[in-house]
């Protein structure tokens, strides 16, 4: 999942990202309104972290504006919002909420439960209908971030936990190698490299060692799939 922190403090920017991708997330930042129209044009985001008071305006008018359809959006679908802010007055949280935001978290707030609050955002956009998810032998915790093949634990890294995850979101589709890279790596991510061939050939590896069926599958020219197998053949009721 790929999120955009808008705020202008840069030391808690800073300390935001480094939380956030431990979590496997893809985190950009942007430090003001103008900022944040471009790149929400640029990039799909499936949320966006917004402060209220900004250098020049404020996150109750770029909220209204994204919900207006004011905003050009990289895809077609708006990203869930959960601002951020100082201001915790029951007026200020009401006036956010009412121009069109998900949530609203006030400052100082501890980074175990902003990343509960998004995972419950993200599950609300996606499948995702629990903390588990499961795709034939395969389970991912989201809130625990383990994954297993029936009963043998995975030990996957950040960037293959979310690639597993953004797939199994996704069952039966082809996902083609751009929308990991979109979805899965933020903005400093390099589109001409071989990251995202690399990083699926470790997680199919991983998925899959000797005596089981392949689980991840590479589709010629379109992208990548996770296949249909049986739960039960590998301990997993059906």
């Amino acid at each position: 999942m790929r999120l955009l922190i808008v705020e202008d403090e840069a030391g808690l920017v800073s300390a935001l990202q480094v939380a956030l991708r431990r979590e496997g997330y893809a985190v950009d930042q942007a430090g003001t309104c103008a900022q944040a129209r471009e790149k929400l044009s640029l990039n799909p985001y499936d949320l966006v972290l917004l402060d209220v008071t900004l250098p020049d305006g404020t996150g109750f008018d770029l909220t209204r504006e994204i919900r207006a359809g004011q905003v050009p959006l990289a895809e077609g679908e708006p990203p869930r919002i959960l601002m951020l802010t100082a201001r915790g007055r029951l007026t200020d949280r009401v006036t956010g909420l009412d121009v069109g935001a998900d949530d609203y978290l006030v400052k100082p707030f501890a980074i175990i439960e902003l990343t509960a609050r998004i995972r419950a955002l993200l599950r609300r956009e996606a499948r995702e209908v629990t903390a588990v998810l499961a795709h034939g032998p395969i389970r991912l915790d989201a809130a625990r971030q383990l994954a297993w093949r029936g009963t043998r634990e995975l030990a996957l890294t950040r960037k293959e936990f979310a690639v597993l995850r953004y797939l199994m979101n996704r069952p039966a589709y082809v996902v083609p190698a751009e929308e990991l890279l979109e979805h899965v790596w933020d903005e400093n991510a390099d589109p001409f490299t071989q990251t995202v061939r690399v990083t699926v050939g470790t997680l199919r590896r991983k998925l899959t060692v000797e005596g089981e069926e392949a689980a991840l599958e590479t589709v010629i020219g379109r992208g990548y799939r996770l296949r249909e197998l049986p739960a039960s053949v590998e301990g997993v009721p059906a």
